[in-house]
């Protein structure tokens, strides 16, 4: 079942373990979410921080339901969903369930467990760019699907950061295979 707009109208921390388990398909290739980051403005890892409005973070200020897609380090895509006003749930990592042969051709791979694990390669898997920010995440390309079962959420310190390294608001599929990196047990 197809995931409404009203999903996203939430706390940013409940939408992010609330991903965990839902398919996420850009043009049919994709799969499920298996892990997950949430950022708001009160975070001083967020690029919303303070309210701190600017044409690179317009999409974090829109309505819930939509793509913030930013380029980490100058080199590597990122995809967000936007929940309330300048808050979002970074993707880390989907199990590639749709398009793998697609994805495959798109990241020069074909070890499965490398397609999707890390947002960067979620994105080159996808054929997600900067063009796709803004997109809104109900409508085609973008399709987003409940999830069947609610399965088994770790937490614990994100990925990759500098400030707020101290908050617990990484999500994941408990014993995934598809995560970027373990959780601790």
């Amino acid at each position: 079942m197809q995931i409404e707009q009203s999903f996203f109208d939430r706390h940013v921390d409940v939408v992010a373990r609330a991903m965990i388990g839902t398919t996420f398909l850009v043009d049919g290739v994709g799969g499920m979410i298996v892990e997950t980051e949430s950022y708001s403005a009160d975070d001083p890892a967020s690029h919303s921080f303070g309210m701190r409005r600017a044409e690179r973070t317009a999409t974090m200020f829109g309505s819930p339901g939509h793509a913030y897609v930013y380029k980490v380090y100058g080199a590597h895509w990122c995809v967000n969903f936007v929940c309330r006003v300048a808050s979002a749930v970074l993707i880390r990592a989907i199990e590639p369930t749709h398009g793998i042969d697609r994805m495959v051709a798109r990241r020069g791979t074909d070890r499965l467990l490398l397609l999707c694990s890390g947002p960067g390669r979620l994105c080159e898997a996808l054929g997600i760019n900067g063009a796709f920010d803004g997109a809104y995440l109900m409508r085609a390309p973008a399709s987003l699907l409940s999830r069947e079962s609610r399965p088994q959420i770790v937490r614990g310190l994100r990925i990759g950061i500098s400030k707020g390294c101290e908050f617990q608001r990484r999500y994941g599929q408990k014993g995934s295979a598809f995560l970027s990196r373990k959780f601790p047990d």
